[in-house]
């Protein structure tokens, strides 16, 4: 059995691979024609930035709480970005609602935006728990948890540049959806899936 390469350097290839992943889809479905204005509105830049920071933090929790010699608390790192990042969901999905009208939003851009999410989310997924393989079945749980929390932030980061519906919410359940499909795979098998 081979040592695992230190955590923080796991953690930084699989942000460089979330980064390519985000920068190609970029160039496949192009930048929201408004993405610099909104860039300059405090909320819109806010809750970007939170979920960019949550999923960085939660990636670098997964890869340290996935070691034996490290504490479990590491699995709490992400927990003040997340807040922040979840307080502005919560106040764009109250502020869409008030906004949305007849014929507002249309089912072929409902449709796009959730291919979208699959072509994030399916790559990071199984990139983020191809790395953490090897090191998750200590805490499969926890890990899985903050793996998951990581990459549906990198997502929600990338639909914002690409689409004007704001599918924080959708993306948070799909992930999770995905870890709890995750564990009780793991669960079924005597944990021999991570």
């Amino acid at each position: 059995m081979h040592r695992l390469r230190p955590p923080l350097l796991r953690a930084g290839l699989w942000l460089l691979v979330a980064a390519a992943v985000i920068g190609i889809l970029s160039l496949i479905f192009g930048i929201r024609p408004d993405c610099a204005r909104r860039l300059r509105e405090p909320m819109f830049l806010t809750g970007t930035a939170a979920s960019i920071l949550t999923g960085t933090l939660a990636a670098l929790a997964a890869f340290m709480a996935s070691l034996p010699d490290r504490s479990r608390l590491w699995l709490a790192l992400p927990a003040p970005a997340a807040a922040l990042w979840l307080c502005t969901i919560g106040y764009g999905c109250i502020s869409n609602w008030v906004a949305i009208g007849p014929g507002s939003i249309q089912a072929g851009e409902a449709v796009r935006c959730f291919c979208t999410l699959l072509a994030t989310g399916l790559p990071l997924t199984g990139i983020l728990f191809w790395m953490l393989r090897h090191a998750a079945a200590l805490r499969p749980r926890g890990v899985t948890f903050v793996a998951s929390l990581s990459v549906a932030a990198f997502t929600a980061s990338a639909l914002t540049l690409f689409h004007q519906l704001d599918t924080s919410l959708m993306i948070l359940l799909w992930n999770f959806g995905t870890a709890v499909v995750i564990l009780g795979i793991d669960h079924a098998v005597a944990r021999r899936v991570l």
